[in-house]
């Protein structure tokens, strides 16, 4: 039981965290002055190292012991949340969130590989039930707490929540929890893999939110490359030169887990990167308080889990091919619905039906993905297959939203020159406007001293510029999740079902 608690509470900590933050954002981004591009850091230095490195987690609990390296992985996450809430700067909170990534990295891995080597046979089976019903749970609280600490006290107050839950997850891990280890886990650690993937995916996601400045495109565009290049190396590296590689590149072998991994990239690009821009137009435009708009994903959260345990068995009764592909359309579907509001309106004709939407797409996709990826590969390499597809799912996270924001911040910029054109506004408005160009994708007016009736025309050309940006992401999101349901229609997804 107390495995099992510790495992549950341990990964709640990380997955609250990273879906509380999410709302806090357009707060946050006010009160240390950030700009849009520079606010994408809090969430990408936290995804680059765990997506880089939840590999080298899992590889180090299995070497040195999964207790030890799930209470470090809990001790770096509960510091580095302290260091989050007393941020002073922004640098200083990038900071903190990348070592709460490298936290994560080695503290997600180890919670489920606990429960698997402390159970067996059919209570390991409710085991793992339990847990991903419970951490399912807390994904859905994170939005409403993180929108409701930040609107009752502060958007630090978020990350203060670690604080107790971290030290309660060491208290029963170091007190109840044994020891384990594999001793058949290769000696030596992939240090140069995982340096060259992280490298690589930190220099993509520079350059992406580089590009999001138009001064920056020549230095943007050499640092994608750039990153592209690593990331070329580090594949190239760990297929023919390492000895023990943290990517198992011979997995990718099998036709279903190859095209299980290729659609969660697609999928989870398109609902990460998308979501992310989400609070700034529910807060920022459209004048959501922090709680509705952590709120208002709940339909897509609460279809999903209540639809869970019958999605689960889709893929035994009737294959994977059917779910994903439908899941694939439906989540087309929720992306293009979430592109039609403009400013206004009421919650439950605008982005009511979309959420709703996207939930069942989820119910369809998310637990027959899962399936298909662990059913794809032997049994006894199940653990390294379900890291690779989680860090498949993360990575594209991070890259999508920097690229995504890229895309917002073009159009934001285009849309924005036709609305101050309309305006008829003095030279001396223009000039105000052009200097603070930067910081206004935040969807509001700052620091404009302009006359009463300037700054409302200028707010809602800004509004209106930022909505025209959101669009754009959320119609990307849609083509991604389409060309998804395409690769679950052509592909060989057929697996083994016992």
């Amino acid at each position: 039981m107390w495995v099992l608690v510790a495992a549950i509470l341990g990964t709640a900590m990380a997955l609250i965290d990273t879906t509380a933050v999410n709302v806090a954002l357009p707060v946050m981004q006010r009160d240390l002055g950030a700009s849009a591009a520079g606010l994408q850091w809090v969430v990408e230095s936290y995804s680059l190292f765990l997506s880089a490195l939840i590999l080298v987690g899992g590889a180090f609990g299995d070497r040195f012991g999964r207790r030890a390296i799930f209470s470090l992985g809990t001790a770096l996450f509960t510091v580095a949340s302290l260091g989050c809430a007393v941020a002073p700067t922004l640098g200083f909170l990038i900071a903190a969130r990348s070592i709460q990534g490298i936290g994560a990295a080695l503290l997600m891995p180890g919670s489920l590989a606990l429960i698997t080597t402390a159970f067996s046979g059919e209570a390991r089976g409710r085991a793992i039930g339990t847990w991903s019903g419970y951490t399912a749970i807390m994904a859905a609280i994170g939005p409403v707490l993180g929108g409701w600490l930040t609107q009752a006290v502060s958007w630090r107050a978020v990350f203060l929540i670690n604080i107790p839950l971290g030290i309660a997850v060491l208290a029963i891990t170091l007190s109840y929890v044994p020891e384990s280890r594999d001793s058949d886990a290769p000696r030596a650690i992939d240090v140069i893999g995982a340096s060259l993937v992280t490298a690589g995916l930190g220099a993509l996601v520079y350059g992406l939110i580089a590009l999001q400045n138009a001064r920056a495109d020549t230095w943007g565009l050499t640092t994608a490359i750039a990153g592209l290049v690593l990331v070329a190396a580090f594949v190239y590296y760990e297929r023919r030169l390492a000895r023990d590689p943290m990517l198992k590149a011979d997995l990718f072998a099998s036709r279903p887990f190859a095209g299980a991994n290729l659609y969660t990239f697609l999928l989870y690009a398109g609902l990460s990167g998308s979501l992310y821009f989400m609070p700034f137009d529910l807060i920022n435009v459209q004048g959501y308080p922090p709680v509705a708009a952590g709120a208002s994903l709940l339909p897509f959260i609460a279809i999903m889990f209540v639809a869970s345990r019958w999605s689960g068995g889709l893929v035994v009764r009737i294959g994977a091919r059917i779910p994903l592909v439908v899941g694939g359309l439906l989540a087309a579907a929720g992306f293009a619905l979430f592109a039609v509001p403009g400013i206004g309106g009421s919650y439950w004709t605008t982005f009511f039906p979309a959420s709703v939407v996207l939930g069942c797409a989820g119910a369809f996709f998310v637990a027959p993905l899962t399936t298909t990826a662990m059913n794809s590969v032997p049994a006894e390499q199940a653990g390294i297959a379900s890291g690779i597809n989680n860090a498949v799912a993360r990575t594209a996270g991070l890259i999508a939203i920097a690229g995504l924001g890229l895309a917002l911040a073009s159009r934001f910029e285009m849309r924005l020159d036709v609305e101050v054109t309309k305006l008829n506004l003095t030279q001396a408005a223009i000039a105000q406007v052009e200097r603070q160009r930067g910081n206004l994708l935040s969807g509001e007016s700052l620091d404009l001293r302009l006359p009463p009736r300037e700054v409302a025309s200028v707010t809602h050309a800004i509004q209106t510029s930022y909505v025209a940006g959101f669009r754009v992401t959320m119609i990307a999101a849609a083509m991604l999740a389409l060309c998804a349901a395409i690769i679950a229609a052509v592909w060989d997804l057929r697996v083994r079902t016992n």
